[in-house]
């Protein structure tokens, strides 16, 4: 058997990345999915942080961001603990980056918390991340973070 693909592999790495996590987010976004869209939605998502994390340009950013849309989506299909489970994959991935990234990690773990009925817990990751937001320079992205903190109860 042969273990060389006849095909450029940090190619398709690079493709799959990005392609996985835009299909992934379609689904989030679509209203009304049906159970297969549900864990093709899954699917996808954990294919596209594997591919990046086969990356050579892949770094703690990437890896965060494709944590927290798993997070989002496990949180969507009322899994809490593996949304927590993600939740904090992606909170360690940006402990040292960019606020926004940060913050949306405490989002994470806030909607996780919320889907698992740990108010406290989910109080507590949405003032974490409010705390962090008042950091992120750029007001457009402040606004985004802090419209979809709204969106947790």
């Amino acid at each position: 058997m042969n273990k060389t693909p006849d095909f450029d592999l940090a190619t398709a790495h690079k493709y799959f990345s990005v392609e996985c996590f835009n299909k992934a987010w379609d689904l989030i976004e679509k209203k009304g999915r049906t159970a297969e869209e549900d864990e093709q939605m899954l699917r996808l998502s954990l294919a596209s942080t594997w591919h990046w994390s086969q990356r050579e340009d892949c770094n703690q950013t990437n890896m965060a961001i494709g944590y927290w849309q798993t997070s989002r989506i496990y949180a969507i299909l009322a899994q809490g603990d593996n949304a927590r489970r993600y939740g904090k994959l992606s909170l360690d991935a940006c402990q040292e980056g960019q606020p926004f990234f940060l913050a949306y990690a405490y989002e994470a773990l806030a909607r996780a918390e919320s889907v698992a009925g740990n108010d406290q817990k989910m109080a507590d990751c949405l003032h974490e991340a409010r705390k962090v937001a008042e950091g992120i320079p750029e007001p457009d992205d402040k606004k985004q973070l802090l419209d979809d903190l709204n969106t947790i109860h």
